[in-house]
């Protein structure tokens, strides 16, 4: 009998996609489109938990098959985010009439995601003392228990390595290797590896200008076929977010949700708070907040349904690029370190709010202005090269916990409501890497404001309809 209703539930799913398909070929906005896929992938997945429970064997099976298209579109997705970001930073580099404004332009970003993780880690730490946190009240279980002698090992490698040596690792000693993803700061040693090639290829038209108009030719090729490969990949965006939302909310355990509803309440307090922070800033510098809001919703919802910040870098460059009005080098650069710097979400408001939760159970007040000031240094410092994939969070919260003499074990009491929370940070690691990209753009004078106040662009274009 479980085979038939497996069958069942795939067959329905597949009416679900052909419909999905018949909207957009009667040329259905495609915001319209994601947002019938989010609102018909929750509510798909919630009467499979009703009616077969989260854990059953056919809820199991069902997602394993959903799976093929919601983790099948997100590795598509990761496929081409090392060529994307690479011929992105290449070509963006090498069209610049020099290379003075790099630097500028990168510090500009990395100190925008620095500056709003330490708000971030502010918010989380207020937001956890305000709801009196404390992880002494939460009870474990056998699965909790593993987690937490899990994450006791990874703590032990993460000790090993000293501040320079996280420093160094940053810097791609193989970068061919690193182009697999291999390490948690792959994407970042590729920015690092391209940022150099392309300021070579700069400084070649001075002394071979014609191989660098040749290099320059290839690469911009490259990049155009790169681009048409983002775009036939985000026309998939609607299918892979009614499959991801299904399999995540059929799968959500909920006795674990209504256990620690108080840790996950206080985290999303938290993480629309930084939300909030993030359309004020654009606010001040004179744009309008709204139409911000309205263009980089549906990159939101991937990046919350499909829970990767670096998945989510495709996406984020061609919203910024073609709707928001941010220069192609300013996009690419806040894109790529947005998913391995400053993540507020991952790296700021998670790690703070666990270090504000655990600290009474061995006896430190929360409250105490020294102990904030440092958890709230170290969340920033640490924020560096957490990776943008699931898991980056849990890489983070080790750093910044053992940093802090705390028993890092404790963490793995949440492992129930993880992938819940997982959602509304990784959303906002790309709100964040967003923000950055605009207001670096704007700051640097370039930001094509037109673009930006055209509401016109909020929807698809004629290539993604």
């Amino acid at each position: 009998m479980t085979i038939t209703y497996v069958v069942i539930n795939i067959v329905i799913m597949l009416i679900m996609l052909f419909v999905l398909n018949k909207m957009a070929r009667i040329h259905v906005k495609f915001s319209r489109r994601v947002f019938t896929a989010l609102g018909v992938g929750i509510l798909f997945g919630a009467l499979l938990q009703i009616i077969f429970k989260a854990d059953s064997t056919v809820v199991k099976q069902t997602a394993d098959w959903i799976g093929i298209v919601g983790n099948g579109y997100v590795s598509f997705l990761k496929m081409i985010v090392m060529p994307l970001v690479m011929v992105s930073i290449i070509q963006a580099i090498t069209n610049l009439e020099s290379s003075k404004g790099l630097g500028k332009m990168a510090g500009m970003v990395i100190g925008i995601l620095v500056f709003t993780t330490l708000i971030a880690a502010t918010v989380g730490s207020v937001t956890a003392d305000v709801f009196g946190l404390n992880a002494s009240d939460i009870q474990s279980g056998q699965v909790e228990k593993a987690r937490s002698k899990e994450l006791q090992t990874k703590l032990g490698d993460v000790q090993e390595q000293t501040v320079p040596e996280k420093i160094v690792s940053f810097i791609p000693e193989n970068p061919f290797m690193d182009m697999t993803g291999s390490r948690p700061t792959s994407t970042l040693a590729v920015v690092i590896f391209s940022a150099f090639l392309g300021v070579a290829a700069l400084q070649l038209r001075r002394k071979k200008p014609e191989q660098a108009e040749m290099f320059n030719k290839i690469i911009n090729a490259l990049y155009t076929v790169i681009m048409r490969m983002v775009t036939l990949i985000l026309r998939m965006t609607p299918y892979g977010v009614l499959a991801l939302m299904t399999t995540t909310v059929a799968q959500t355990n909920v006795k674990g949700i209504l256990s620690l509803g108080e840790f996950v309440i206080a985290s999303y307090v938290a993480l629309i708070i930084m939300f909030l922070i993030h359309f004020l800033l654009i606010t001040f510098t004179g744009l309008n907040p709204i139409n911000y809001i309205k263009k980089v919703i549906p990159t939101l919802i991937f990046a919350f349904t499909s829970r990767t910040s670096a998945g989510s870098i495709p996406m984020n460059i061609e919203t910024q690029t073609k709707r928001l009005g941010v220069e192609d080098g300013i996009a690419n650069l806040s894109a790529s370190f947005g998913a391995s710097i400053g993540q507020n979400g991952c790296a700021g408001v998670y790690p703070a709010m666990l270090a504000v939760m655990i600290a009474p159970t061995v006896g430190i007040n929360p409250w105490s202005i020294g102990f904030l000031v440092k958890l709230i240094l170290i969340v920033a410092i640490s924020s560096f090269g957490v990776a943008g994939v699931g898991g980056g969070a849990t890489f983070a919260a080790l750093i910044v916990l053992s940093s802090m003499n705390l028993p890092v074990g404790l963490a793995g009491l949440l492992i129930s409501v993880e992938p819940l929370i997982d959602m509304g940070r990784t959303a906002l690691n790309v709100d964040g890497s967003m923000t950055a990209g605009v207001l670096t753009a704007h700051l640097l004078g370039k930001l094509d404001k037109n673009k930006f106040n055209d509401m016109s662009l909020t929807e698809d274009s004629d290539e993604m309809a």
